[in-house]
């Protein structure tokens, strides 16, 4: 899976899962339970993680949005 985002912004991960929802890319969001577990907090950033096949169109759509700076970096292969 690709890692796009790491973020204690629930806002921020709703967002982005609508985005990929739009987009009819699917996506996982990561460490949902740890950031339960650890008292709201807000150590423990969730991650959204997509297909690799995927991931620079979700990046495109993530940029166009106006989110471009959340997004992790990212060399364009896959395997990170």
């Amino acid at each position: 899976m690709h890692d796009l985002i790491r973020t204690n912004d629930p806002v921020l991960v709703s967002f982005v899962e609508s985005l990929m929802k739009d987009a009819g890319i699917g996506c996982l969001v990561a460490d949902t339970g740890m950031s339960i577990m650890e008292g709201s907090v807000g150590i423990i950033p969730r991650r959204i993680l997509v297909d690799p096949s995927k991931a620079a169109q979700a990046r495109r759509i993530i940029t166009e949005a106006g989110l471009g700076a959340e997004l992790r970096p990212w060399t364009g292969e896959d395997g990170e």
